[in-house]
């Protein structure tokens, strides 16, 4: 008996709208080539909602599988990564609150940048590199995970995501002095053990990719086939009442 031949990846070079196009005529390598590039980003945001890995990658599969089945209605309105962080958003209210949430999410600023801010040193990346950056990035990990949720996903879009003060007192529905607030506070948490020797290197906390990236986009491809559950959120995010 023959093996299944593998599936080939998506076209290189393909821009997101491109890829969502493909995704809406049901392309199965673009919806996995659309995970991976979101995944890491995604969890971040998902991470700094809730308590743990494992709840931020259940928010993430979740997220990704209702996108994916309302694909047909996204207008590209704003881009599709976007309206991802609003599904996710909405999830983890839904969660919290046991019920419609109250806050309605507008468009989240994604600045497109593909720098990575190393952590400091000049040495070459050699075993004991790779493992004491390692250490440290879960030492930071930890220190980030311990903050209230308040102001771990607060100190995580700014950090992490580096979006402005006004984005995300926008996108949260806050004050801005109310950001800075938190903003402020969880820093000073953080600064005695962290800051000297990390400052700049929050984007390389909670990574998502390698053979995680991989099984989550298996996932998602397997929970597009089984009966939804729900209804599916409208271009915006949200869901009819009915599925609330």
């Amino acid at each position: 008996m023959s093996l299944p031949l593998p599936l080939p990846p998506a076209p290189p070079g393909l821009t997101e709208a491109e890829l969502v196009a493909l995704a809406q005529l049901h392309d199965e390598a673009a919806v996995r080539e659309l995970v991976r590039r979101c995944n890491p980003r995604l969890f971040r945001l998902a991470r700094g909602l809730v308590g743990s890995d494992a709840e931020a990658e259940e928010l993430v599969q979740e997220t990704y599988v209702r996108a994916f089945t309302a694909i047909a209605g996204f207008r590209g309105a704003s881009r599709f990564s976007t309206w991802l962080a609003r599904i996710a958003l909405n999830l983890a209210a839904m969660q919290r609150r046991g019920a419609r949430p109250v806050e309605e999410y507008d468009t989240l600023r994604e600045a497109d940048s593909n720098r990575v801010i190393a952590f400091p040193g000049v040495e070459p990346e050699g075993t004991e590199s790779l493992v004491g950056r390692a250490e440290v990035r879960h030492l930071l990990e930890a220190a980030i995970a311990a903050l209230p949720p308040e102001l771990r996903l607060v100190f995580l879009l700014r950090e992490a995501e580096a979006m402005s003060v006004l984005a995300i007192a926008r996108d949260l529905r806050l004050n801005p002095i109310t950001v800075k607030t938190r903003l402020f506070r969880a820093r000073r948490r953080l600064r005695a053990t962290l800051e000297a020797q990390l400052q700049g290197g929050f984007e390389a906390v909670f990574p998502f990719d390698g053979a995680r990236c991989r099984g989550m986009a298996d996932r998602v491809v397997a929970g597009l086939g089984a009966p939804s559950r729900t209804a599916a959120p409208d271009r915006d995010g949200h869901h009819p009442p009915e599925a609330r």
